[in-house]
């Protein structure tokens, strides 16, 4: 990012921006440079309308991760966040993935909301760039879990500082698989916790009405998201829910 660490000017608006120096940009709120006030709904009613629109998703894809504070308004368009997380083993959700993994097009951007609610959400989202989520997951593997095959990938990476990008789906597979038949559930996230550290995550505690769009799937920047327990996962706390969207693809909203 080259704009000024202060705000971010969006056609006739300009974000006000919370001071933060990990990745990504915080949005604290948008204002508008005639001095008209912004709706309370200020990602449905202007970032996500035209004329600020595109600019607000190329944003994204610059920056890789947009979080929006303190959005007003509904969450009619989302559909919620499913997968829950047992003592026993870890959700599909825990390990690090892109939206809409299973499928042929990975989206564009995804936008998960924490929405207003009875129940504040204390489980967190760690969101970290790709590949460097694999790297870190590679480095992190404890030495007597690497068969031969993530032998080899390991010295690779260490050798070249790299792998080829057609083999990136394929190696996380592979830990992903190791992790789930070699560790029982807290010591597998635990191993996450070490590879949100080495990788840079964003991993802040939610605040309700807080959007956080993510850079899913593109050519320049491509995040990956998880489901993240900061400490040890007892079961029986009550716990907000979460929302999601692909604004990309689901086209302007109220149209």
């Amino acid at each position: 990012m080259t704009e000024a660490p202060e705000s971010l000017q969006l056609g006739p608006w300009r974000l006000r921006l919370a001071p933060w120096t990990g990745l990504g940009v915080v949005v604290e709120a948008i204002e508008s440079v005639d001095g008209e006030p912004a709706p309370a709904d200020y990602v449905n009613e202007v970032l996500l309308r035209e004329p600020v629109r595109e600019a607000f998703l190329a944003l994204i894809d610059r920056a890789g991760l947009v979080v929006c504070k303190q959005v007003g308004g509904d969450d009619a368009t989302h559909r919620d966040v499913r997968g829950r997380s047992s003592r026993g083993k870890l959700s599909q959700g825990e390990y690090y993935h892109h939206d809409g993994c299973s499928g042929p097009t990975k989206p564009r951007v995804v936008e998960i909301r924490c929405p207003y609610q009875t129940v504040g959400r204390s489980i967190a989202t760690a969101v970290a760039p790709f590949p460097e989520t694999l790297y870190a997951m590679l480095r992190e593997l404890p030495a007597e879990l690497r068969d031969a095959e993530l032998g080899a990938w390991h010295t690779a990476l260490e050798t070249d500082g790299a792998l080829p990008a057609d083999q990136w789906d394929l190696v996380q597979g592979a830990i992903n698989r190791t992790v789930r038949r070699e560790l029982d559930a807290e010591a597998a996230r635990a191993y996450f916790r070490s590879v949100d550290l080495r990788a840079g995550a964003y991993r802040e505690p939610w605040t309700m009405g807080e959007s956080r769009f993510i850079a899913n799937a593109n050519p320049d920047r491509t995040l990956q998201h998880r489901r993240a327990y900061l400490e040890v996962h007892s079961g029986g706390r009550p716990n907000g829910k979460l929302v999601k969207r692909w604004p990309a693809e689901d086209g302007p909203v109220g149209e």
